[in-house]
């Protein structure tokens, strides 16, 4: 298969997989420190892991984004908590239950101050 084939069959796969919401993590290895957040596409993580990569992630989560620079990406690992159940509900608001969803796992690891990235609402 050739580069251009291979290009072609990639985009293909990408536009066909489902667009997924839910919660997600991203863990500093060497200090154990979380940052948890939410997106309504998990495709987005890739972009993120791009704006850390360049160092544009800063004005978002400067402590996150100075771990980042100093242990560098192989310290992190991102990992899906849990993806969210879509509703087939006039009234399902997949933004408020997204949040709830992010706030459910805030809760359970509490990432804030020496154990995260988080910062408190």
């Amino acid at each position: 298969m050739s580069t251009v084939d291979r290009k072609k069959v990639l985009k293909q796969q990408y536009k066909e997989t489902p667009i997924e919401a839910g919660v997600y993590q991203i863990k500093n290895n060497q200090n154990g420190k979380l940052f948890i957040g939410s997106t309504r596409n998990f495709k987005t993580l890739n972009g993120l892991k791009f704006s850390l990569e360049s160092g544009s992630a800063s004005p978002t989560n400067q402590a996150l984004q100075a771990d980042w620079n100093h242990y560098g990406a192989s310290a992190f690992s991102f990992e899906i908590l849990e993806k969210l159940k879509k509703k087939d509900d006039p009234y399902y608001n997949e933004k408020e239950a997204l949040q709830e969803l992010e706030n459910k796992w805030l809760e359970h690891f509490q990432p804030y101050g020496e154990r995260g990235y988080n910062k408190k609402k």
